[in-house]
């Protein structure tokens, strides 16, 4: 039972509700802003904190939503409509502000109610911290994936964890990552709303016990756990001028009692706290890297509480309605799992259906397989989620249980289908034999998913024919695709403020939400006067990334450089290696006199290395050791600049894509599954350099060849090449590489710090370097002097970023919802009656 119990008396009417609607114009928000300011958060004259003026404004627009999220949710319940959940470890949701007064249509009338009482709106926002909910790409793509649902109005919720840090901090200290912990819940989040009457209650450990209920049948119950509760907390997901609110659901997770009041008296102060310490834990930071025991089991925890406490919560609503019938669950409810991390949702499902309701197992494994729907967003064999099977045995013992007998019926199954084919048998296996035995969780995915995607064309294609083949030889039909897009009204219409209203001046603002529109800009990029006001809108946006690169790297950019921009998360394959070497190259030409017809130069490079990731860590000093040699010599001024920008994160993007010239997406062909960065700087009008990888593929196919920098090998080269490949040989007979490769090696980069850059020369010159470095260099260093070419010729560079903008329209997330319901969820749009049809807020 939730320790949170309703004592109230009395039952309130509907009077309670019975409220006008909240003003939408400056006058009224202005004066809710003031009552909020004085007396909701106790500010007067004499505050010096610019932050309760942000709190402020945030209660204001929450407000807002309240009245329509309300309204949302009781449109979907007298719709009894079909919903899905969308599960992820991560949604890295960046600064809600902005995004409210956009999707609210509210940011004109709240600029102008702020300036009536002295306050600019941008020093206001500038208040409010990043949530610290993600890492990288596949947080940031569900935030999107929210913000699409709410503007479709499909009845989405997200389900993720409430971290109380994010991934960490980074600074930069002598060339090196430091990480410091991201506590950007510190001065709360105005955005939540606490919900504990929906509390759940998580069990970890115990044991198994069987009995035999009133029918006889043999049942089981999981016994003597350590519980941890779950506690939600919702935060409002608005649409875009359409009046949904969708939820997203984050748990935080609590002790059961507050401490062992016998051990504190007793003295025993630590172990009176301790299970609760460790109860919290588990919400407590970002999960963490998996190489230490204590990191697997902690992540393991996370990703069985998130899974475990959603399910309980849909049930929960489930059964308030419908009781003990789940005849019908599987027709109105969609588990979307978001890569791996929620893949124990499966057998979490099957526990719940068959120990808490006494379902049978036939009728549980229908539901569950009719249920739940997997994405995949990774090639990488390493990424894809094992556990060893002593953790399960200790801390989920009867999820184990129920794991074994799903797989000894579903290789039954591969039985049946492959005679005799016992090694098909071990590979499929959900349990991968050896001294250490694993449980393979993506296996548990796709074996109790009715829908498995890639996130790609390509990514689908390789899945299907590598990583997952002989599940695909078995079940072709349960395969798909579903592009990765990213929304236009974040990563357009918010973050470049100038190009929106250009494009609303010329082709009107139904691109906003039909990104398809921007199509009609395809004639404007013969217009010379359409190109010298995008232009200007351009050199505004990189005057303002080059003063966040003063003020972050103290580095100056001239914005009549060509602005080169790789921000993305500090991985080997995503080689953010070749692109420093191809800078230590224009290096190397600027000394040797090569400046004929040069191109002024900014290199820009962000993205933060996972804290056990030595080789990454080496790439960053790397980069900060080149950029102090580069930007010191008198040589290089006015020619070639670089800098590393610390602590990438949503609200800087917001400002590096709209000022970038040149993005670079560079991964090693058949690494990148698709990548969401390369389609944020397309809309913002950047040209792409990049490898056949990942969307790049689909960039280039709606842009065309001549508006891509197209270079390296394709993915069935990568693997063509493995069994013979020779960098030792490809240095040699480049000249270009091989002065590279020498500078480096002669440690002209790191002269007072000797050998701290040899792994990374190994890695280069390994035979067995999977990331082909060596390989592809070559040919980067021809398309970065055709995008050179190009950009000193500035009306073709114009009619290029006008034309990738114009072609993005395939890349917005809606268009991905749009394809996920049509194929895997098949759900009804519902929209809210509009305010004052009935009701109050």
């Amino acid at each position: 039972m939730s320790p949170f119990l309703d004592l109230t008396k009395s039952q309130p009417n509907e009077r309670l509700f019975d409220l006008p609607p909240l003003a939408m114009d400056s006058a009224g928000l202005a004066e809710d802003f003031k009552r909020y300011y004085a007396y909701t958060l106790g500010r007067d004259r004499d505050s010096r904190s610019a932050y309760y003026t942000y709190l402020a404004l945030a209660i204001v627009l929450r407000d807002r939503m309240a009245e329509r999220w309300k309204r949302t949710r009781q449109a979907q319940d007298q719709a009894n409509s079909k919903r899905t959940y969308y599960l992820s470890l991560e949604f890295l949701m960046g600064r809600a502000l902005g995004n409210a007064m956009l999707n609210l249509g509210l940011r004109d009338a709240v600029e102008r109610g702020l300036l009536d009482l002295g306050l600019l709106l941008e020093e206001v926002a500038d208040n409010e911290s990043d949530a610290g909910l993600g890492n990288g790409g596949l947080g940031r793509l569900a935030a999107c994936f929210l913000d699409s649902c709410a503007t479709l109005q499909l009845p989405v919720k997200g389900y993720g964890l409430r971290y109380e840090y994010g991934m960490f901090r980074q600074l930069i200290e002598n060339g090196y990552q430091v990480e410091e912990p991201d506590h950007w819940m510190r001065e709360g989040n105005p955005w939540e709303l606490e919900r504990q009457e929906y509390t759940q209650r998580i069990q970890f450990g115990g044991r198994t016990e069987f009995y035999r209920d009133g029918d006889g049948r043999t049942r089981a119950r999981w016994v003597d756990t350590q519980d941890v509760l779950a506690v939600p907390y919702d935060t409002p997901i608005p649409g875009y001028l359409n009046d949904t609110i969708n939820t997203l659901r984050l748990w935080r997770a609590a002790a059961t009692d507050e401490f062992d009041l016998r051990e504190f008296n007793a003295g025993s102060y630590p172990e009176s706290v301790a299970q609760k310490n460790n109860a919290e834990h588990i919400t407590m930071v970002l999960y963490p890297n998996d190489a230490s025991e204590c990191g697997k089991e902690l992540r393991l925890r996370q990703q069985y509480f998130l899974a475990s406490a959603s399910i309980k919560d849909v049930i929960r609503e489930w059964t308030g309605l419908n009781g003990s019938d789940f005849s019908t669950f599987a027709d109105k409810n969609c588990f979307q799992l978001n890569d791996t991390h929620p893949a124990i949702s499966v057998a979490e499902l099957m526990r719940q259906l068959l120990d808490e309701h006494g379902l049978e197992w036939d009728s549980a494994w229908s539901i569950t397989t009719r249920t739940m729907a997997y994405t995949n967003h990774t090639l990488l064999p390493e990424a894809l989620e094992r556990w060893p099977v002593r953790l399960f045995e200790n801390l989920l013992p009867r999820l184990l249980e129920i794991i074994y007998e799903i797989n000894a019926r579903f290789l039954s199954e591969v039985a049946a289908r492959w005679p005799g084919d016992l090694g098909r048998q071990q590979r499929m296996s959900l349990i991968e034999e050896g001294g250490e035995p694993q449980v393979r969780m993506a296996f548990l995915a796709i074996v109790g998913s009715f829908s498995v995607n890639g996130v790609a064309e390509l990514h689908s294609r390789l899945l299907r024919g590598g990583l997952f083949r002989d599940f695909y030889e078995l079940w072709p039909a349960k395969f798909n695709n579903k592009t990765n897009g990213v929304t236009p009204r974040r990563w357009l219409a918010q973050c470049n403020p100038a190009l929106r209203d250009l494009l609303n001046d010329e082709i009107g603002d139904g691109w906003i939400h039909r990104l398809d529109g921007l199509a009609r800009l395809v004639p404007y990029a013969e217009d010379p006067t359409f190109r010298k006001r995008w232009q200007a809108i351009k050199q505004g946006n990189k005057q303002r990334l080059a003063d966040l690169v003063q003020e972050e790297c103290g580095v100056d950019f001239p914005i009549e450089a060509l602005f080169d921009v790789q921000v993305k998360r500090i991985h080997e394959y995503k080689r953010q290696l070749l692109n420093v070497l191809h800078v230590i190259h224009l290096y190397l030409r600027i000394k040797q006199g090569d400046t004929e017809d040069w191109t002024p130069r900014c290199v820009l490079i962000g993205g933060k290395a996972a804290p056990g990731y030595t080789m990454a860590k080496s790439i960053i000093k790397l980069i900060n050791n080149v950029a102090n040699v580069v930007n010191a010599d008198p040589a290089t001024e006015g020619r070639l600049r670089l800098a590393f920008i610390p602590g990438y994160r949503v609200s800087l993007m917001e400002v590096i894509a709209p000022g970038t010239d040149l993005s670079e997406q560079i991964s090693t062909a058949g690494k990148e599954a698709s990548g969401t960065g390369n389609m944020k700087f397309m809309m913002n009008g950047a040209i792409t350099i990049g490898t056949l990888d990942g969307a790049n593929i689909e960039i280039r196919e709606q842009v065309g060849d001549e508006n891509f920098f197209l270079f390296g090998l394709t993915a069935e080269e990568v693997e063509g090449l493995r069994s013979h490949y020779d960098p030792g040989a490809i240095i040699a007979s480049d000249p270009q590489l091989r002065d590279v490769m020498h500078l480096l090696e002669s440690g002209h980069f790191n002269q007072f710090e000797p050998g701290i850059f040899d792994a990374i020369i190994h890695s280069i010159r390994s035979p067995q370097d999977p990331w082909m470095t060596a390989a592809d260099f070559p040919g980067y260093v021809r398309a970065q002097e055709q995008a050179a070419r190009a950009y000193r010729d500035q009306e073709r560079w114009l009619r290029m970023s006008i034309l990738n903008c114009a072609h993005s329209g395939r890349f917005s997330s809606d268009r991905t919802i749009a394809e996920y319901n049509r194929d895997v969820w098949r759900m009804e749009p519902v929209a809210p009656a509009p305010i004052g049809a009935f009701g109050g807020a």
